[in-house]
């Protein structure tokens, strides 16, 4: 059996922290807030009824921190940095999102959220968050390893994705947002397609809850302006008050955007970029809204698209409506294999030999 090459490590380097978190960190250098305690060992959320540490049952998987190297970073934005790491000694292949703990409280609030989120989740169509750490003044995640990248990566080669594919990815991402609104009480709100990953099985999955909100009143409304406005909804993009409706008219933005190609705001291929924070309000508070060409695509795709694209949350379906609607029904009893489409792509990292 041939032996694993070893990989350079890469060393993430930790700033000063700009911000003080000690009120957060216990003498013996665990990260805690309420009821979430996070140090190099791993996550652990303490039970109301005892005060016992209890691990989360995805935390079985047994491995530390440094039993991860490093091949290569494949994403960076404003939540942190994320790496493609391998398990040194089964080979196993998970992506490893770091978030120095420099940063504002509203952004703190945000990654304990996320941590809540992803320790609690258990959704086939929900990115799988193994293991959490603390360490050194960054809180590492050690997600699955989504191997064909995100949807932003596919129609980057595509172009543009046919509806039976399209069906199945609509499917996919509304199972998931059933799973988040109506048993988790999340708003995704940074629904978009760079959030939405794909793997070599035709697999779609929802990440990134870094911007979500846990509702905890009954009318499950939220007023804060967080998230990629590209895809905002009306209601969130002009500073109202907003539900889980909002991430449908995401969710509808990024289907067109496939079926099409190009963001739906843009009027043409040769417009370069995605308009402006103000550009877009204006778009959005004065022209139509966009649809999907009756002359190019099915009237059960059409009636999709404007079923989740409508200003009016009130005129938008949910994610249990839209299940049954009659652009998924069609197709799914066509035996309809993503990965048929996705297997030919290339990947969006290249693994060392």
């Amino acid at each position: 059996m041939k032996s694993m090459k070893p990989l350079k490590q890469l060393k993430l380097s930790v700033p000063a922290q700009e911000t003080p978190i000690t009120n957060f960190l216990t003498a013996s250098g665990t990260f805690q807030d309420g009821d979430l305690m996070l140090n190099q060992k791993g996550l652990r959320l303490i039970s109301e009824e005892n005060d016992a540490m209890t691990p989360s049952d995805k935390n079985v998987i047994d491995f530390q921190l440094e039993d991860l190297e490093t091949i290569k970073v494949i994403g960076k934005g404003g939540g942190g940095v994320v790496q493609l790491v391998r398990h040194k000694w089964v080979g196993t292949l998970f992506a490893l999102k770091v978030i120095q703990m420099n940063i504002q409280e509203e952004i703190r609030k945000q990654i304990v959220q996320e941590l809540k989120i992803n320790q609690a989740s258990q959704c086939s169509h929900v990115v799988v968050c193994y293991h959490s750490f603390y360490h050194n003044g960054a809180i590492s995640l050690v997600f699955e390893y989504m191997d064909r990248g995100s949807l932003a990566d596919v129609i980057r080669q595509v172009k543009t994705i046919l509806e039976p594919y399209l069906a199945v990815v609509c499917k996919q991402v509304l199972q998931g947002l059933v799973y988040l609104h109506n048993e988790r009480h999340v708003i995704h709100r940074d629904i978009k397609p760079s959030n939405l990953l794909v793997n070599h099985k035709g697999e779609v999955k929802i990440t990134d809850f870094g911007v979500s909100a846990m509702l905890a009143s009954s009318m499950g409304q939220r007023n804060t302006f967080v998230g990629t406005y590209n895809y905002m909804s009306p209601e969130r993009i002009s500073g109202s008050t907003y539900d889980y409706k909002s991430d449908i008219w995401s969710l509808g933005l990024v289907i067109l955007e496939c079926a099409i190609g190009r963001f739906p705001y843009i009027q043409s291929e040769e417009q370069l970029g995605a308009p402006s924070f103000y550009e877009l309000l204006e778009a959005i508070v004065r022209s139509p809204v966009p649809s999907a060409p009756a002359d190019q695509f099915s009237p059960e795709f059409c009636s999709f698209v404007s079923s989740c694209i409508q200003k009016d949350p009130v005129d938008r379906s949910s994610a249990v409506d839209l299940l049954d609607h009659p652009f998924i029904k069609k197709f799914e009893d066509k035996d309809i294999d993503l990965a048929i489409l996705v297997e030919c792509l290339d990947a969006p990292v290249n693994f060392p030999k």
